[in-house]
């Protein structure tokens, strides 16, 4: 576990299989929809010299976070679920999509089961691709790149919005802030956010009308991720127009995609040079920005260490052994984890499960969060109990009676290996029990 960290494609790329695996240990990441759409795109792509589009991908899955990664809901849906009224946290949670409320024991819980997406790479990994990922494959890149730029740039003119006046980044980004504070025209500021967004037409009428009810207040008062959105898309196509960003390389319209999940981070890491340009303008006071080659450095430097363990402490697996980051102030993680977790750094090794003589279903890992009432100790019991939130049956929607954005448990179910790498990422002798 650690800091919330939005994961770029090119970052992960760049990393051996033993580095990824520390990645997941110290971070929870934050996997968009871009970075499966991106990977798969791939497949219809030219890869380097002597290897198949196939093997390529099942490089990137074999990478891929699988004990803390997250995949979080896709940008266009929260967006939608925004301006209909949903609140969307921005402050370095990942929203998640479905899910089923749970009560065990007087205490309320959130199971969500393996997504689609975390199911595909596992078949990636070994070489297993679907005739219809092939298909959908180039479909998919290419819906990346279907705004209409024409009708945008002709939004903007109407709209007041007058890229020519912007001389650096800056002022694109104060522009497009501009947009979203105001108050005038409010059908027509909903008419090209709706084009810009690429939303859907038939949900217009209906934002509408939920905005009309709300009295027109500003964009940026009434939904806050729409407007971070639409803020988004504007700077990035005011640059565009003012020459600040190149039109010419196609991928810097993917690239800034990527800043759509940045709310939903603590950390963004990329070794992306767009990215370490354009990220400060749209980073909290209390988020990170991270060079990727600095992180990977970092990571080289955690594998040897603890590579250089006795193995009998390196089969305890690194739940056990790297429980957290060790306190060293030359460790880019350590400092990461102490300016984002704060105390809860040392809460996290004292809390290291032990997984001694204790049994999981399958290769289902379990998230503990905090509750007003203890947790058993830890071990076999603990894994039991969490066991038996992640087995429970939902309840019946009239029955949910607690906040299911904040319930005592989280449980999120995942396969994972026992052994990746050069690493047991759970104990040697952890037993597992049968399906």
């Amino acid at each position: 576990m650690g800091p919330t960290a939005l994961l770029e494609k090119s970052f992960l790329q760049s990393l051996s299989i033993d580095e990824s695996v520390l990645f997941d240990r110290f971070f929870i990441a934050v996997i968009s929809p871009l970075f499966y759409v991106e990977t798969l795109a791939d497949l219809e792509k030219a890869v380097r010299q002597g290897r198949t589009p196939e093997q390529e991908v099942g490089i990137i899955a074999r990478k891929t976070p699988e004990m803390n990664g997250v995949p979080c809901a896709h940008h266009t849906e929260l967006c939608i679920a925004n301006l209909l009224g949903a609140q969307i946290p921005m402050q370095g949670r990942v929203p998640l999509i479905g899910g089923r409320p749970v009560m065990v024991d007087g205490r309320s819980g959130m199971i969500f089961e393996e997504r689609p997406e975390a199911e595909a790479f596992r078949r990636w990994q070994i070489g297993e691709f679907l005739e219809v990922e092939h298909r959908f494959a180039k479909g998919w890149r290419d819906a990346l790149n279907s705004l209409d730029l024409m009708a945008v740039a002709a939004g903007m003119r109407a709209m007041g919005v007058n890229p020519q006046s912007c001389k650096t980044l800056d002022d694109a980004k104060q522009l497009a802030i501009a947009f979203v504070r105001s108050k005038d025209k409010s059908l027509d500021r909903l008419k090209f956010a709706n084009l810009t967004l690429g939303l859907p037409p038939e949900s217009e009428p209906f934002i509408a009308e939920q905005w009309e009810k709300a009295g027109f207040p500003s964009l940026a008062e009434y939904v806050p991720f729409a407007a971070y959105l639409l803020t988004l898309e504007l700077f990035f196509q005011i640059t565009l127009a003012a020459d600040l960003i190149s039109a010419e390389r196609a991928s810097n319209r993917q690239d800034v995609g990527y800043l759509s999940y940045l709310p939903f981070s603590m950390v963004f890491v990329s070794s992306d040079k767009l990215h370490r340009r354009i990220a400060q303008y749209f980073l909290r006071s209390d988020q990170s920005f991270v060079w990727g080659p600095d992180l990977k450095a970092d990571l080289q430097s955690l594998v040897a260490r603890y590579l250089a363990l006795p193995q009998s402490e390196q089969e305890k697996g690194l739940m056990k052994f790297a429980a957290a980051p060790p306190q060293d102030s030359n460790c880019l993680i350590t400092t990461l984890w102490n300016h984002h977790f704060g105390i809860l750094r040392a809460q996290a090794a004292e809390a290291a499960l032990s997984f001694d003589d204790a049994t999981v279903q399958g290769d289902d890992f379990e998230e503990k969060r905090k509750s007003t009432r203890p947790f058993p100790a830890g071990g076999k019991e603990l894994v039991e109990y969490l066991n038996r939130f992640g087995d429970a049956e939902g309840l019946p929607r009239d029955d949910v009676d607690f906040d299911v954005a904040n319930p005592e448990v989280l449980s999120i179910k995942r396969q994972v290996h026992k052994r990746k790498g050069s690493f047991w990422q759970v104990p040697k002798d952890l037993k597992e029990r049968p399906n």
